[in-house]
Formats: C-alpha cells, sequence, structure tokens
C-alpha cells in the first residue's frame, strides 16, 4: 500500500514493524535509539491513523494491508504458501525493517503470520468464480469450512448455542430476550423460532413462524416484532409481512410490502420501520419501503444511490446509517446516511475494508458492524461514530468468514448468533460494547 493509501511515516513504520516483532515501547525505544515518550508519540499516530484501539489490532491491521509479508507467497493469486516450519524462520520479513530478533519475539511474529496462512489457503467463498460473482446470492452450499476462531477475544462472551444451526435467519430484542427466527439450514427454509433468556443462558422454544423464510430481519417495535419479505424455499422473494406478539406467542399478517424483497436492511425510526435494498428475485434494488404500524401502510420513500442487499444499518439520533453490502459483484464498504425528515440520501466515511452479510447494531451513540466475508475474508469488526464520521476496528471471535448472521443489542451488549462460514453456525456470542461503572454510596 502507497503513501497515499497508508499516511504512515518512516519512522511510524519503523515502530509498527518492531510493534509486530512483539516489543515493548522500552524495548523499541533501545533499538531505534529514541526516548520511550517518543515511541508513545509515534504509537498515538499510529493506533489515530489506523483507527486502531490496541497493539494487536495494529498488528492485524499491519497484516491486512501488507506491511508485515512472507516473501515468495503469491497473495493476490490465492496460491497456497509453504508451512511455516518448512520455510527457513530468516526468510520471514516484517516490513520495511529485517533485524534479528530473539525466540519469544519471533514466536510472537509467526503466530500473526500463521494468520495470514490460513486466510490465503482457505478458499474464499466463490471467489473462482467468472467476475467473481456467486451463482446463487440468497443461498449457500456447504463447503470447506473457511474460517477460524481469533484467540484475539477478550471482550467476547461465549453463550448457549443456538439451538438449530442455521444462517440469514431474523435476530430481535425485546423484553430483555433474543429472538431468532427463521433462516436456511442443512434442511432447507426454516420458519422455527428460538427465544434466548441471557439470565439463564438458556433457549426456549416459541411458536413457528407462519411462513418459512431466509433472508430476513426482524426487529421490534412496541410489544410487537416485525418481519417483512424474505425468500422462501424455492428462493422467491415474498411481499408478507409477519407479525409476532411476543407475551401471547402468537403470528398475525399485517398489509404487505409494494416490493417484494430478501436480504434487505432493517432499522426503526420514529416507531416507523424501513426496509432497505434487497433482492427482488432477479436483482438487488435500491428501493426503501417505509411501514407505519399505527396506520397499516407502507410508503416508498427516496431510492439508494445504487442498488445493493445485504448491508448493515442502524438509527442514531435522527439520522439512519447503512453500511457496506453486496451489489452482485463486490463486497462494499461504502457507509449512507438517510435524514427520514427530508428524504435525503448522503454518504459518508466508508469502512475500512469491504463487508456483506455483515450484522450491524447500535449501542449508545455508535452503529456496531460485525462480520461479513462474502468474496473475500475479513480480519475484524468495525463501528462508526456519527460524530467524528470515522470508522474504528475491533476484534472479532471468528476469522474468514462470517456472514448473514443475526445480530442485535440487548443492553451495553450487541449478541451475534448463528450465520455461515463454510457451514451453518450455531455459534452465540456477545461483546460488551459499554461498561457499566457502579460507584460505592458514601453516607
Amino acid at each position: 500500500m502507497d503513501d497515499a493509501q497508508l499516511p504512515l511515516s518512516e519512522r511510524e513504520r519503523e515502530v509498527l514493524a518492531l510493534v509486530a516483532t512483539g516489543l515493548s515501547n522500552q524495548e523499541i525505544a533501545r533499538e531505534l535509539v529514541i526516548s520511550v515518550n517518543t515511541v508513545k508519540v509515534h504509537m498515538r499516530s499510529i493506533f489515530e491513523k489506523l483507527g486502531v484501539q490496541s497493539r494487536t489490532e495494529a498488528t492485524l491491521m499491519a497484516i491486512r494491508m501488507g506491511l508485515v509479508t512472507v516473501p515468495g507467497a503469491d497473495v493476490a493469486s490465492g496460491q497456497p504458501l509453504t508451512s511455516v516450519e518448512e520455510r527457513p524462520r530468516e526468510q520471514v520479513r516484517v516490513l520495511p525493517l529485517v533485524r534479528p530478533v530473539m525466540m519469544w519475539q519471533r514466536l510472537f511474529a509467526l503466530g500473526a503470520i500463521l494468520l495470514v496462512i490460513v486466510l490465503v489457503v482457505l478458499p474464499a467463498t466463490e471467489a473462482g468464480r467468472p467476475g467473481g460473482e456467486m451463482a446463487n446470492p440468497i443461498s449457500d452450499r456447504p463447503e470447506t469450512n473457511a474460517s477460524l476462531l481469533s484467540p484475539f477475544t477478550s471482550r467476547w462472551v461465549e453463550h448457549a448455542d443456538l439451538p438449530l444451526a442455521r444462517t440469514r435467519l431474523g435476530l430481535a430484542a425485546y423484553g430483555g430476550a433474543l429472538y431468532a427466527i427463521g433462516g436456511n439450514y442443512e434442511g432447507g427454509v426454516t420458519g422455527q423460532v428460538d427465544m434466548y433468556i441471557p439470565g439463564r443462558d438458556t433457549w426456549v422454544a416459541r411458536a413457528n413462524k407462519r411462513t418459512p423464510v431466509s433472508n430476513i430481519g426482524a426487529i421490534a417495535i412496541g410489544d410487537l416484532i416485525y418481519v417483512p419479505g424474505g425468500c422462501d424455499a424455492s428462493d422467491t422473494a415474498i411481499d408478507k409481512l409477519e407479525v409476532y406478539n411476543p407475551k401471547a406467542n402468537t403470528w398475525t399478517e399485517a398489509a404487505p410490502l409494494p416490493v417484494a424483497v430478501c436480504g434487505y436492511a432493517l432499522t426503526v425510526f420514529d416507531g416507523r420501520l424501513y426496509v432497505i435494498g434487497g433482492w427482488n428475485g432477479t436483482r438487488f434494488v435500491p428501493t426503501v419501503q417505509e411501514y407505519d404500524p399505527t396506520q397499516d401502510t407502507w410508503m416508498l420513500r427516496a431510492e439508494l444511490p445504487y442498488p445493493l442487499g445485504f448491508a448493515a444499518a442502524g438509527t442514531i439520533g435522527e439520522t439512519i446509517y447503512v453500511a457496506g453490502g453486496y451489489d452482485g459483484t463486490r463486497e462494499m464498504a461504502e457507509t449512507l446516511a438517510y435524514d427520514p425528515r427530508y428524504d435525503t440520501w448522503l454518504p459518508r466515511t466508508p469502512m475500512k475494508v469491504g463487508r456483506a452479510g455483515a450484522g450491524g447494531a447500535v449501542v449508545g451513540a455508535e452503529l456496531y458492524v460485525i462480520g461479513g466475508g462474502w468474496l473475500g475474508s475479513v480480519l475484524t469488526n468495525e463501528k462508526y461514530n456519527p460524530e467524528t464520521d470515522t470508522w474504528s476496528v475491533f476484534e472479532t471471535p471468528i476469522l474468514g468468514q462470517w456472514r448473514n448472521l443475526g445480530v442485535a443489542a440487548l443492553d451495553a451488549e450487541v449478541y451475534a448468533v448463528g450465520g455461515w462460514n463454510g457451514a451453518y453456525m450455531r455459534v452465540n456470542r456477545s461483546y460488551r460494547a459499554l461498561f457499566r461503572i457502579i460507584l460505592p454510596v458514601i453516607q
């Protein structure tokens, strides 16, 4: 990556290269014959320019951007690397410096390089198809597992597995519980509904959705959970809006969508449902559909600047944000902001990498986007701060592919459930987005 794309000075590159080998600030200072305070200044600048929050994240970003390389590896062509054990260790280089390091430092570097090796040798989903396109963007087929558990998961917590391994499901938070609805599993399309109770770390079966569907979203408004559209067992987009009542454990049907879609982004603003983009059965569309539950009516709003599906969305303040997506040929990094009051779309700073099939949830005043990896692989998740119009990365429990999962915010945590990584997943993890601080009461 050139300087225009990676605005790091030569000294910052030297510092980052030494960070990747596992050196401490004191050791870096001795190596470069500078003060520890100067190293700290460089580190702050590196973190800001790369949008990272830890040395681990900085190292991972350096790997992805090519600052850490393994000579002789044709990464662009996807050809497998020779094993680390067979390669002389002195051939492993951290650019731009090549320096002898201690054994424990080499082991740290080799651990980082292993991440690169796994991501290169594992096949990217459908990447071998002409033009990089997927033959059918609304369904998956089992293949070699394309993901790896990440060792960097300090703020992720593992919970009881989803009862049915599935992808392309809806996940809604209501009443302190999560509701996993529909999706694809190894037997096809399902209408199964499972409720997760965090306090008990238990899943409970609930009434099945009337129409089994996949490629859906689910979201609560008031005391009801809304599930618009979706694709049926024949991969046909449908226009049904089905509504679940958690208290009564019953399903009803509301006014149908003006445009049948699946694989859309879903959010709520001012008590109204927004179905954004999606797949209409033959192509991706730019339509934006607004539903008013008080009137049981739909309205078409200003279209997206371009067609897309499988994007992440969330509402912060009086603005709806849409990030990433898939347009049939590429994973998108673009971010858009929609103002419902003026019915207008504006571009915002794009994500650091393209993501399709990621899930989005808002905690506090930030949009958390988790997963992705459609034609390629991802090493991190990202969060968006609308006040500064910036994206920053945070750790992921699964490297490589993790797409079409269910994502929802519950209190101060973001839950990520199910998804696809070359196979149907049962994973149920939560990320502590905010920390509660309890102060003692002084009498």
